[in-house]
């Protein structure tokens, strides 16, 4: 009999329930048929996210399968209601300020290893015994800097929900963002993605997030009532920062566009999953690694890469970076503004000295 092991993982700065098993071809599509279970590289299972609810439904999910349960290190990291009933009323203090889903399953995830590890009263809290928690859990444990800001965020709205005297959150020194530059696609690498995607629904997909410079997320909650074929445009609804945006259709995305509904007859939502649900993203990723892989490009390529690429093919097409700024729903401008380093629109025109030294002595 198979055995499968369920164990605590934090992937994404979010506590997730890990799912290990020896390979089975059986049991790995019966595990995949749970739609709540997503697959990570990073760690090489699946997962669920951690949560009462998740962790009753896993279970009995499994339970189908002739496979026993090691269920022994869920158990060893437990919650106790005290906890629970605090998060609880984080979350709902969140809700009420109308942060998004996500961010506060992050935001718990931080306030839950604070609970954990100072496993005392909150009215004692001190600046200080957050200042450990940072030191032990976050930045002696090498997470990246991204997510220690993350967690100094947690923490702030934290000390906003119980006004304590003794914290003081602005104390705490925020890392400084990195500065990384994004991995972007030639043009030639782009058309090559879509060429290796066989699959209409999938080529489709692709094709709109780069065409419109769309975030995964907001191709996948698309509506259909939401593209206006006749002004060649896309309303984006509640984008991130719960901003709506019209970005621009592709004229070239058109026929492609007519082809894709006229084959799958999608009722509601653009790109529907089963049962005409949201589509995963997951499956979006996986999809993309392979038409990478069957076009021979070597670089990490993620869906967010299509939009960075439509951003800097923009800017190298010389559209006006405060155009591109509003069409990719950035706040800042600064945000906007890593393009230009990476935008080879003057680059191009710069001559390597060797090319002048040798055009010199050849002439």
């Amino acid at each position: 009999m198979e055995q499968v092991k369920l164990f605590p993982l934090e992937h994404k700065g979010v506590l997730q329930i890990g799912i290990a098993f020896r390979y089975n071809a059986a049991l790995k599509i019966h595990i995949k048929e749970l739609e709540e279970v997503k697959w990570t590289k990073t760690h090489s299972c699946f997962y669920v996210e951690f949560t009462q609810q998740n962790k009753g439904k896993l279970y009995r999910h499994l339970k189908k399968f002739e496979c026993s349960i090691d269920y022994s290190a869920l158990q060893s990291f437990t919650i106790s209601p005290e906890i629970e009933e605090e998060l609880k009323i984080f979350s709902s203090y969140l809700e009420g300020k109308r942060y998004s889903k996500s961010t506060i399953r992050t935001y718990n995830t931080f306030i839950l290893k604070l609970l954990k590890f100072q496993n005392k009263a909150i009215s004692t809290y001190t600046t200080r015994d957050l200042e450990l928690f940072i030191e032990k859990e976050i930045a002696q444990k090498s997470y990246a800097i991204s997510t220690h800001r993350q967690c100094i965020s947690a923490l702030k709205q934290f000390e906003k929900l119980h006004k304590l005297e003794a914290l003081n959150v602005d104390e705490i020194d925020r890392p400084n963002k990195s500065k990384y530059l994004p991995v972007v696609l030639s043009k030639e690498e782009v058309i090559d993605i879509f060429r290796a995607t066989r699959n209409l629904k999938h080529r489709t997909l692709l094709i709109l997030i780069y065409s419109s410079g769309l975030r995964i997320g907001e191709a996948l909650s698309l509506r259909l009532q939401d593209i206006d074929v006749d002004r060649r445009q896309i309303y984006v609804r509640n984008a991130k920062g719960r901003k709506d945006r019209h970005v621009v259709m592709a004229e070239s995305f058109i026929p492609l566009l007519y082809n894709y509904l006229t084959s799958y007859k999608p009722e509601k939502l653009f790109i529907e999953g089963k049962d005409g649900e949201e589509y995963s993203s997951s499956s979006v990723r996986s999809v993309l690694k392979l038409a990478c892989s069957r076009a021979k490009i070597k670089k990490h390529v993620t869906p967010h890469t299509l939009r960075h690429s439509y951003a800097t093919h923009m800017l190298e097409n010389g559209i006006d970076l405060r155009h591109i700024q509003a069409l990719l729903g950035h706040s800042r401008p600064e945000t906007t503004m890593i393009y230009t380093h990476v935008s080879q629109h003057d680059l191009l025109k710069i001559k390597s000295p060797l090319d002048v030294a040798l055009k010199h002595v050849l002439s």
